[in-house]
């Protein structure tokens, strides 16, 4: 019995990586405008939670402070930019390129924490930020693996360093506000601010908000499923059970998912150097997260 208790968190934890890990191939698979399937994404999560939402936590919340709706709706258009961001990120570079620049977002969070909140960045969280930094720098030189479109290679994957980034002002918003406030208030405001920010988006590129055939429909619906209730969703009830730790270093195999996914369906190969600056990367992550997890550790 006990037994199936340890083991329960672990399998799930496996099941959210590899359900994140599908977006990118969802999204690559979609033909509509990037922004439409950013949008639908988060629209339908929010149609899916909200209503639990709202029978169950009804009272939670009332009360929301002005303070916290203001931080969590500020968290909305910061994740809106992200989905954004990435999702048109995808157009350009090849999938290992983007989900593992995008996945960089620790070492901002790490960065927005010290010079924002004012904690403390320990040498080795500095080594570990230079390391991906340097990676980072290399996969910008690499061809991305998209043959007639590795000339856009380093617009895509600025626009997914820029997903990094807004993911991680999303991580630092909610940080706070999460200690006072529940997780599926706080989800359904942060999902209701990203959704209209993107439908403000969508329009301002005019994009058509409706007529798409029922196989983009059905992608919209395995994005908000999938990586969205699947992956985050689940990944959010396994904090509860397993380490931070653990949880944070597992997210560090959905860029190696994502990769060998976009091999098998996409027939999309990485070149050496957007491999090795992969890794790179991926380690710095690793350096990073540690670090920051054995100093909160310590503070605690």
């Amino acid at each position: 019995m006990n037994v199936d208790l340890e083991v329960t968190p672990a399998v799930a934890l496996a099941v959210a990586v590899f359900a994140t890990s599908t977006s990118a191939i969802l999204v690559r698979w979609s033909a509509a405008p990037s922004s439409v399937a950013a949008f639908y994404r988060v629209l339908f999560t929010t149609v899916l939670v909200a209503p639990l939402a709202g029978t169950r936590h009804r009272a939670a919340f009332a009360r929301l402070s002005r303070r916290d709706l203001a931080g969590a709706i500020v968290a909305g258009v910061a994740l809106a930019v992200h989905f954004a961001a990435w999702f048109e990120s995808l157009e350009h570079t090849s999938v290992a390129a983007s989900v593992t620049l995008v996945q960089s977002q620790p070492i901002f969070v790490a960065l927005g924490a010290g010079l924002l909140l004012g904690e403390r960045i320990s040498r080795e969280t500095v080594l570990g930020i230079v390391v991906a930094i340097a990676g980072a720098a290399a996969m910008s030189l690499g061809g991305g693996g998209r043959g007639a479109l590795s000339g856009a290679t380093t617009y895509g994957n600025a626009l997914a360093l820029l997903g990094a980034v807004t993911v991680a002002g999303y991580v630092l918003a909610g940080r706070s506000i999460r200690q006072r406030v529940s997780l599926f208030p706080y989800v359904t405001v942060v999902y209701g601010a990203c959704v209209v920010t993107l439908f403000v988006l969508v329009g301002v590129q005019g994009h058509s908000y409706v007529g798409y055939p029922a196989r983009e429909w059905l992608l919209f619906l395995g994005l908000a499923v999938g990586p969205g209730v699947f992956g985050h969703t689940v990944s959010n009830w396994v904090l509860e059970h397993l380490e931070s730790v653990v949880v944070s270093v597992a997210w560090l195999g959905e860029p190696v998912g994502a990769t060998l996914l976009a091999l098998v369906l996409l027939a999309e190969v990485p070149d050496a150097i957007t491999v090795v600056g992969g890794v790179v990367v991926i380690a710095g992550v690793f350096v990073t997260t540690l670090e920051r997890e054995r100093g909160r550790g310590t503070a605690d």
